[in-house]
């Protein structure tokens, strides 16, 4: 089953495409749009991200803004739970909690509406590519205030160079289909 796995995410891998100095000099952009254009990518992807939390009772994917919705709400359908946007600042229309996390230069914050989450929910982060892990943890504390528990974390791309793993909730599961 391991070789099928990784043949799984290789050929996933091999749908997306790397665009140099994009959005600024020296950054190594990870375009997913081509694995969205690929229908048998596109699959893959959606049962390769459920695959790890098949077996667990899951309340609630959380879907980091904009490119964790893309896959979040078809992983929240595979796991027969619900979906909830965590998005950029003035984006959502009823009250909402802030979270401020840092950049590399600065910092900026996400939101959540203030009864998207119940007490005790059971909750998976998710985003297309975990770098520096900011946004993801910035989620983390929003579901943390508003009394869920973050039973795991959903990336299609892990850039573990960045280390982003050092910034999210320890002893709980960080799935990512591709590491580089």
């Amino acid at each position: 089953m391991k070789n099928v796995y990784q043949s799984i995410t290789n050929y996933i891998s091999e749908t997306i495409r790397t665009i140099p100095d994009f959005p600024k000099e020296g950054i190594q952009f990870k375009d997913i749009t081509t694995l969205l254009q690929d229908k048998r990518a596109l699959e893959l992807t959606s049962y390769m991200l459920a695959q790890p939390f098949r077996n667990k009772e899951i309340d609630y994917v959380v879907g980091l803004e904009s490119r964790g919705f893309l896959f979040g709400t078809n992983l929240a359908q595979d796991l027969n739970a619900g979906f909830v946007p965590v998005r950029k600042p003035g984006k959502l229309p009823s009250k909402t909690l802030s979270e401020v996390y840092a950049l590399e230069y600065g910092e900026d914050h996400v939101e959540i509406h203030a009864d998207a989450i119940f007490k005790n929910a059971k909750v998976i982060i998710h985003d297309d590519l975990m770098a520096t892990g900011g946004t993801a943890s910035a989620a983390t504390k929003l579901i943390k205030r508003l009394g869920g528990e973050v039973v795991g974390y959903s990336f299609i791309i892990e850039l573990s160079f960045l280390n982003g793993r050092n910034q999210l909730a320890q002893n709980v599961p960080i799935e990512s289909i591709i590491v580089e």
